[in-house]
């Protein structure tokens, strides 16, 4: 699974990302999109990324529509999503988001989270506490340079 943010469509990297996809899906992989109504800085904008890369809308699910299949997610990529994958908004009260829908990320199997720096809060103005679980791991650096790397990877 594969859930992208405003930091995704800062840094550019639809395109990156897109031919991941594209690789790991040639290799029998099962890869899904999942998008935040609210993901980006406008609802849609993600959606809007992903079909300009040439990823098939077939691919691409509504959070709505995904977000119990978490749970059965063998890895999800976070790729500059903070709030709209913060379990803060379902379990902390004191928490500004707290009751907002998010994606739940954290119940995947493994995640891995690329962020430009642990200190980026989001808009809530707090640490996202899925950073901290046992079955996260972060990729420190700019969205579309970490992409590109994961690209050449898997493809070169």
């Amino acid at each position: 699974m594969i859930t992208p943010g405003y930091g995704l469509a800062v840094a550019r990297a639809q395109f990156s990302i897109a031919e991941i996809a594209k690789k790991l899906k040639e290799e029998g992989k099962n890869v899904r999109f999942g998008i935040h109504p609210v993901a980006g800085r406008m609802p849609g904008q993600l959606n809007v990324l992903l079909a300009e890369a040439g990823v098939p809308y077939d691919m691409v699910f509504e959070m709505e529509d995904i977000n119990e299949e978490f749970a059965e997610t063998d890895v999800t990529l976070v790729i500059g999503a903070s709030d709209t994958v913060s379990s803060a908004a379902e379990d902390d009260p004191k928490c500004s988001i707290y009751g907002m829908p998010v994606l739940r990320v954290w119940k995947s199997g493994h995640v891995f989270v690329l962020k430009r720096s642990i200190g980026n809060t989001g808009y809530a103005g707090m640490q996202n506490p899925i950073l901290f679980k046992e079955n996260v791991d972060v990729l420190l650096g700019d969205a579309k340079d970490s992409c590109d790397a994961l690209r050449s990877a898997l493809i070169d």
